[in-house]
């Protein structure tokens, strides 16, 4: 039987202080969102996606992540019961189970939902997800006979002695699907918010003779984002746990504190990656390959065996051999890089593709950019650029052809040419002495004025 997914997302988040919908706010480089899909990546069924505050925005980030997710609307924020609802027409007659989470809660491991899945195959109705809480503070309260559910107690409603509880909801729930539908629409909103509570269903489903269970988790797997400080510190969660689960994969970090990684971060084993690296979204880096220090990675892949940096950004698009070299103060974009080429200072290198073992001299340029459109430079294998070449692409250079420094090409380069293409030089003799002479002249007149 299929699991569906119900992902609320709908929520202003007003103590975000801000114009976007919460859940597009950010953790490694990826909407919050997105994180808590990643939880559900095992599911066999539907995916639903409730959406409110800014749903035009969170509706086209979720079909750019995953085209096959269905958005439906909730209009007015009335609870998380209402919210539920909204998906009735997605999941009508879908059967299986649906488990409810949301948004801005991203860590819900997927060990997690299976212990619920494993509750349900042993004959609970309704599981709910728990947690104990080292500060209860405003979380609803559990109240429960061994790990039957009796009911859930909003902050708001609850007696002093059910604030003293420390077993906690985390909100996340798990059901048959037409019963999860049902006792959702159900719910009344008899309480201190006029909201249409969730957490409504347990009792519900007691009255009607149901198995109500809870299963607990880590509570720092509940974590929830609500304010900015609540989203450095969620930031901060997610880089320790990347951290140390490339540790454990055998990638070498000399300090990985200040190593930042994103959401889809891949390196492989022996690679090392030295202090102060930044990994933006989309990198690949393969086993072996050193990422030297102060360098910044987004949308690359990185082969076995080559050396970035240190000091080196690369680009989307940047694509390097097997034992490439990308050094200090380069930068590439959009181009491929040959295997055992090199390109080790103080260059850029976009809209290019660069053969196997060339070596870039220092301060080569692809002018790739006409002001409208990008044009792209071919280096074949085994070329020499000498250091200042400047390329004015669309070019073609061609195996083992050499330019020489200082040149700017504008035509292209036959297989095993040498291009010069630089101005004669000429020199006048005494002139700097002159120039500098009235220059100075110029410069004391105008100090004295």
């Amino acid at each position: 039987m299929p699991t569906h997914l119900i992902l609320l997302a709908a929520g202003a988040g007003t103590r975000m202080m801000s114009d976007r919908a919460k859940v597009l706010h950010e953790i490694a480089g990826a909407p919050l969102f997105a994180h808590a899909l990643a939880s559900a990546t095992d599911l066999d069924g539907r995916k639903v996606i409730v959406t409110g505050h800014e749903g035009a925005s969170v509706r086209k980030a979720a079909l750019e992540l995953d085209e096959t997710l269905t958005c439906v609307e909730q209009a007015e924020q009335k609870g998380t019961a209402h919210a539920v609802t909204m998906a009735a027409d997605t999941l009508k007659d879908a059967g299986g189970d649906t488990v409810m989470l949301f948004g801005d809660t991203p860590f819900i491991r997927p060990e997690t939902l299976q212990a619920m899945s494993a509750a349900r195959a042993a004959g609970a109705d309704i599981v709910f997800l728990g947690f104990e809480a080292a500060d209860p503070a405003r979380y609803g309260r559990m109240i429960t006979d061994g790990d039957t559910l009796i009911r859930i107690v909003e902050w708001k409603d609850a007696t002093e002695d059910e604030r003293a509880i420390t077993l906690c909801n985390s909100g996340v729930v798990m059901a048959a699907t037409d019963t999860l539908l049902r006792l959702a629409a159900a719910t009344g909103n008899d309480n201190v918010a006029g909201e249409y509570y969730l957490t409504d269903i347990a009792a519900l489903g007691r009255a009607e003779g149901m198995s109500v269970k809870v299963v607990t988790c880590d509570e720092a797997e509940t974590l929830g984002i609500n304010t900015r400080a609540d989203l450095a510190a969620a930031e901060a969660v997610f880089q320790a746990r990347a951290r140390a689960d490339l540790l454990a994969n055998d990638v070498t970090m000399q300090a990985p504190e200040t190593v930042h990684l994103s959401f889809d971060t891949h390196i492989g084993r022996d690679a090392v990656i030295e202090p102060n690296v930044v990994f933006g979204p989309g990198v690949t880096i393969e086993s072996g390959a050193t990422i030297r220090a102060f360098s910044h990675l987004e949308g690359c892949h990185v082969s076995a065996g080559a050396v970035v940096g240190p000091y080196a950004r690369l680009r989307p698009g940047a694509e390097l051999g097997n034992n490439s070299r990308v050094g200090n103060f380069v930068e590439v974009k959009n181009a491929q890089i040959g295997e055992g080429a090199k390109v080790n200072h103080l260059t850029y290198i976009g809209d290019a593709e660069i053969g196997d073992g060339t070596n870039i001299g220092a301060g080569t340029i692809t002018c790739n950019y006409d002001g409208v459109f990008k044009h792209r430079t071919v280096i074949g294998k085994n070329a020499f650029i000498g250091s200042n070449t400047l390329i004015v692409a669309p070019r073609t250079i061609g195996d083992e052809a050499m330019t020489a420094t200082g040149s700017v090409i504008n035509r292209d380069v036959p297989a095993g040419d040498l291009a010069v293409a630089r101005g004669k030089q000429e020199n006048r003799p005494g002139y700097a002495r002159k120039l500098f002479s009235r220059l100075r002249a110029a410069k004391a007149a105008k100090q004295k004025g």
